[in-house]
């Protein structure tokens, strides 16, 4: 069985991603990664090779089609079909795993058994990973019904697979849902932690990219010395329904973790949860059915 990993990044070093932890979490289980580069303004390249092993990585050039900005995401999911198309047939399972996102160790022995499990079942095109969503901070995870609890990041090497929309998940043939199967496994997703400055600016070239709503902004603040501070991210929480993480990060993230150097603070008396998202806590957790949106078929 030969496993071939996934992703692709533009300006890792400028807006903060955390893609060095992100590669070197799968690496382990991956016999190569295929990486796709955007055209960059900043040391992208050089932070990548400087810090994953050169026998391991394959390198894919690409500059982005500034046409295709600001059309839902649809540059995600063209950059990414690059990347897979050019991961050769050799491969059985190709890995995809965003820039801003962290498998822990503890779950690689789970998925690579799973790759095994599954390996001969032609009915099985994909592998469908748990969530945890980071926001504003590392000791905080969201936990409303806005934010995706499963997503599938390992699919079958076939070239009629490709990525959907923003590149959030897959679809197959004329726009068909995976079959897949549900793994005992996290993803963990650190897009929402970053200093406030440094998410005001990732956002902004997001909303740019994609689409959307500028951030919430606090432009031009006075600060104590009558001096102007930078432009910074308003962290909102009510509607992230916000709680303690209580497990342990992976290894992998632990140096970036302590040398962040910004706290966060949040008070949760004010927030309400909705009628409808109580009837999916409560169907979730008694029955084990989730009724948000679902891009895969279980079997």
């Amino acid at each position: 069985m030969k496993i071939a990993g996934f992703s692709i990044i533009r300006n890792a070093s400028k807006f903060d991603y955390p893609v060095i932890e992100s590669i070197l979490s799968v690496l382990e289980i991956c016999d190569m990664f295929y990486l796709g580069i955007g055209d960059c303004d900043d040391d992208t390249e050089k932070l990548i090779t400087e810090n994953i092993p050169q026998d391991k990585l394959r390198i894919i050039h690409s500059v982005w089609n500034k046409n295709d900005f600001g059309k839902d995401g649809k540059i995600y999911a063209d950059e990414t079909n690059k990347v897979f198309q050019a991961i050769p047939q050799e491969y059985d399972w190709a890995f995809y795993i965003q820039a801003d996102e962290v498998v822990h160790e503890k779950y690689l022995g789970n998925i690579k058994k799973a790759m095994s499990a599954y390996l001969k079942d032609d009915r099985v095109e994909g592998l469908l990973l748990k969530y945890v969503h980071f926001y504003g901070s590392y000791e905080y995870i969201a936990t409303s019904w806005s934010w995706y609890r499963y997503e599938i990041r390992i699919v079958k090497n076939r070239k009629d697979i490709y990525s959907y929309r923003d590149a959030q998940g897959f679809r197959i043939g004329k726009n068909r849902k995976l079959q897949i199967k549900e793994i005992d496994a996290y993803m963990y997703h650190y897009g929402w932690v970053r200093l406030p400055e440094n998410m005001y600016s990732k956002l902004k070239y997001q909303s740019l990219v994609q689409t959307g709503p500028q951030p919430k902004v606090e432009n031009n603040r006075k600060n104590d010395t009558g001096t102007t501070t930078p432009s910074r991210f308003d962290y909102p929480v009510d509607e992230h329904r916000l709680t303690d993480f209580e497990g342990t990060h992976p290894k992998i993230m632990r140096t970036r973790i302590s040398l962040k150097n910004w706290e966060y603070q949040f008070d949760s008396a004010g927030y309400r949860t909705r009628l409808k998202d109580k009837v999916k806590d409560f169907v979730f957790k008694y029955f084990g059915i989730h009724l948000g949106y679902k891009n895969y078929k279980k079997i």
